[in-house]
């Protein structure tokens, strides 16, 4: 069962946190990622932060839950698509908390109304909604124009779980709010631990760190600690869904968020949103897109994700054809995990 950490006191904001993630992940290199895209490459293995859990969620679920313990909540909602990642992560740490679990999952065949349980045999049985099904979790299926009033269903439907006499909390879409953004100012002062150790190739700041952005969560904590703790001289958001200016404006909402926790987060590494890799959609990879991700499965047995850490990729390789990334640059790149997601599609590859 996940433990609490005690307040750290080199951590400002003493916040109460649980002790879920398996740190510190590995910080890998590959030599023949160096070769394929011409940087030296080191890898954060985000993807080996838990069991079936694992990813980049588990990070922010350490201080999201462990308030939601603290109030005594129990039941958490949350939201996301329908193979989403951090639902995964979510149903799977609230099974192990003892706390009931409702996920509304975003379908374009959902039938609406957000109220309705959606019956398991409705459900696909395969990827991440396999697990959310598993450990217990409670799906509604929402089509689009309800997913885009998330907040609103959400607010709504905590608000029923009140009046049923439960406690509910509510986590945003991926985790990514002030508190959650957290999770990734601390992975980025476990990185500077490693390059101190020698396992960075040097004790130099990465000229780029990169990685997946889906909500901003992640993005706006990697850009607070990377500056913090000195670990990268510019970071990259590869943007899989929305545009370079809605990520540019969530970042910097969730960057004054987590700041009203830890006012010693005053500078930010400089940020570059890149949404050329968005693909045809969300979750959909083109021929181009795939080809980067097999080529990389194949060189080095690192296993990237469909939906988020195969976009990146791509975008760094064509960052670094483009002279954005300069070559035999060094480069941090951050895997936010995703295998279900990779399982799901099959079929695709």
């Amino acid at each position: 069962m996940p433990r609490h950490r005690s307040p750290d006191a080199s951590h400002p904001s003493r916040l109460p946190r649980l002790q879920l993630v398996h740190a510190p992940t590995p910080l890998v290199h590959r030599p023949a990622l160096d070769e394929l895209l011409d940087v030296h490459l080191w890898i954060k293995r985000d993807d080996a932060t838990s069991g079936a859990e694992a990813g980049n969620k588990v990070r922010k679920l350490e201080f999201l839950l462990a308030e939601a313990v603290a109030r005594g909540c129990d039941t958490v909602l949350t939201c996301g698509g329908i193979q989403s990642n951090h639902a995964r992560a979510t149903a799977i740490v609230c099974a192990q908390l003892g706390l009931k679990c409702q996920l509304y999952l975003r379908d374009p065949s959902a039938p609406g109304d957000p109220s309705r349980v959606t019956p398991k045999s409705a459900l696909p049985a395969s990827g991440n909604v396999l697990l959310d099904k598993l450990v217990g979790a409670e799906v509604h299926l929402v089509t689009p124009a309800e997913y885009a009033q998330r907040g609103a269903v959400l607010e709504s439907e905590s608000q029923a779980v009140a009046r049923a006499g439960g406690k509910p909390y509510v986590i945003p879409e991926g985790g990514s709010n002030g508190l959650g953004s957290l999770g990734y100012v601390e992975a980025m002062r476990e990185t500077r631990e490693q390059m101190d150790m020698g396992l960075a190739g040097g004790h130099a700041p990465f000229d780029e760190v990169v990685h997946a952005c889906g909500s901003g969560g992640t993005a706006a904590g990697i850009v607070l600690g990377a500056a913090r703790f000195k670990v990268a001289l510019r970071v990259r958001a590869v943007a899989v869904c929305d545009d370079a200016a809605y990520f540019t404006r969530a970042i910097d909402r969730i960057v004054a968020e987590a700041r009203s926790y830890d006012d010693s987060l005053d500078a930010r590494a400089p940020l570059v949103v890149d949404e050329s890799s968005r693909g045809p959609g969300y979750g959909v990879m083109d021929d181009d897109q795939k080809s980067v991700l097999s080529k990389v499965a194949r060189a080095s047995g690192v296993l990237l994700d469909p939906v988020y850490t195969g976009k990146a990729m791509h975008a760094l390789a064509n960052a670094i054809t483009r002279g954005d990334v300069a070559r035999g640059s060094r480069v941090l790149f951050v895997h936010t995990g995703g295998l279900p997601g990779l399982l799901a599609q099959g079929d695709a590859f």
